[in-house]
């Protein structure tokens, strides 16, 4: 039994030894490769992260972008409309618009160019080659560049909640009431029209080929629920069968061979008022020259009498409105004549000075303290008075 015993604790004692070593072994094992450990997670982090990449790589974050599910975008606008059966073409350039234009007959074209980056002759080419056309939110040299007659017309303002068609226009009676913050145009047909202005947040064309929206919330995903802003924007933009969602960008911006000239680059009006200009700044000129009189030729060095550098002074002095420079000038002035006058030094502080004044005139420190070093002219009334004051303390001081 005693023999059972010892051997029962002998194996014990050689697993446990076994087990402590297993332990302490991992332990060196991981530090010695912890290198190795921490560039394999980082590896692994990094194909992780390109797998992420490329997964949502498809996705625009360009605002009202057809492939951007952002709030911003109009993923949603975009995937309704293909299960309705049209098919939708994002395109980034216009080479790549004009393309897809001219390989579908019937053909919408979705443009939103919130900086202008097509000229005119570019949207005439676009209009030319497209059944329809949406504009949203253009800007004024965009809206100049079409032929039909669009203008601005101010914003819709915050309080509105919601507009209402007011016009015979299909598509905006079909929609009934939108809710959308944004811009307000004028054109041959005008909806929802903002209380008190012929413009609106809906303008077509006479032909209705052309149309203008003038807020990106009756696109976007974010407001596409609102109101009747999607049956809106799928009766505008599900004309055709083909939707060609057009953004441009910086390498659509036209470029010419030749630098401006500074005759092109300044606008029309500046022909009649710049010689006009130049009239008025010669007269100007003369005007000018003739108040400071004739040159007047002295030797050098020019001698000047202080009494006509400290009048000039004062003239500045007023024609600036500065009082409280002249009054400062003034109390220094005055407090430097009584220390010299009392042998008090250039050290003398102003209280000191104002004591030796109080004694001499034989008035109380605290009236001749508020008259010396208190007041605070405002304006040239006060200032003169406060000059008297102090001139008058100066002359009884220094007089007896």
């Amino acid at each position: 039994m005693t023999t059972s015993l010892a051997k029962d604790s002998t194996v014990q004692g050689e697993a446990a030894a076994l087990q402590q070593p297993t332990g302490k072994g991992f332990r060196v094992w991981f530090r010695k490769h912890l290198a190795w450990i921490l560039i394999g997670a980082l590896l692994a982090g990094l194909v992780t992260y390109l797998v992420v990449s490329s997964v949502s790589g498809a996705k625009d974050p360009r605002p009202l972008s057809s492939r951007n599910p952002a709030p911003d975008g109009a993923m949603a606008l975009a995937e309704i409309l293909g299960r309705h059966g049209v098919a939708v073409t994002a395109t980034d350039t216009l080479a790549e618009t004009m393309d897809a234009l001219a390989d579908r007959d019937d053909a919408t074209v979705l443009l939103y160019d919130p900086r202008g980056f097509l000229d005119r002759t570019q949207l005439e080419g676009i209009t030319d080659a497209a059944d329809h056309v949406v504009l949203v939110n253009p800007r004024l040299r965009t809206l100049n560049s079409l032929e039909q007659d669009f203008r601005p017309g101010g914003v819709v303002p915050e309080a509105t909640k919601g507009l209402e068609p007011r016009c015979d226009q299909d598509d905006a009676a079909a929609a009934g009431m939108v809710s959308a913050q944004g811009f307000i145009y004028s054109g041959p047909v005008v909806c929802y029209p903002v209380a008190g202005k012929a413009s609106g947040l809906y303008a077509a064309s006479g032909d209705g080929r052309v149309v203008v929206l003038g807020s990106t919330d009756l696109v976007d995903n974010q407001h596409l629920a609102s109101e009747g802003n999607a049956a809106l924007a799928l009766r505008t933009l599900g004309k055709d069968q083909n939707l060609v969602w057009y953004l441009p960008g910086v390498g659509d911006l036209a470029t010419t061979d030749s630098t401006p000239t500074l005759n092109e680059l300044a606008p029309r009006w500046l022909a009649f008022v710049g010689p006009w200009l130049g009239i008025v700044a010669l007269l100007a000129i003369a005007w000018r020259g003739r108040r400071l009189g004739p040159l007047v030729f002295e030797p050098l060095p020019v001698v000047v009498k202080a009494a006509e550098t400290a009048e000039g002074r004062a003239r500045l002095y007023q024609d600036s409105r500065a009082v409280g420079r002249a009054a400062e000038n003034l109390r220094a002035g005055t407090l430097a004549r009584l220390a010299r006058h009392f042998n008090l030094g250039v050290d003398a502080t102003p209280e000191a000075i104002v004591d030796a004044s109080a004694r001499r005139v034989e008035r109380p420190a605290s009236e001749v303290r508020s008259v010396l070093l208190d007041v605070r002219p405002d304006n040239e009334g006060q200032l003169v008075q406060w000059a008297q004051q102090i001139e008058r303390i100066e002359q009884e001081a220094t007089a007896r």
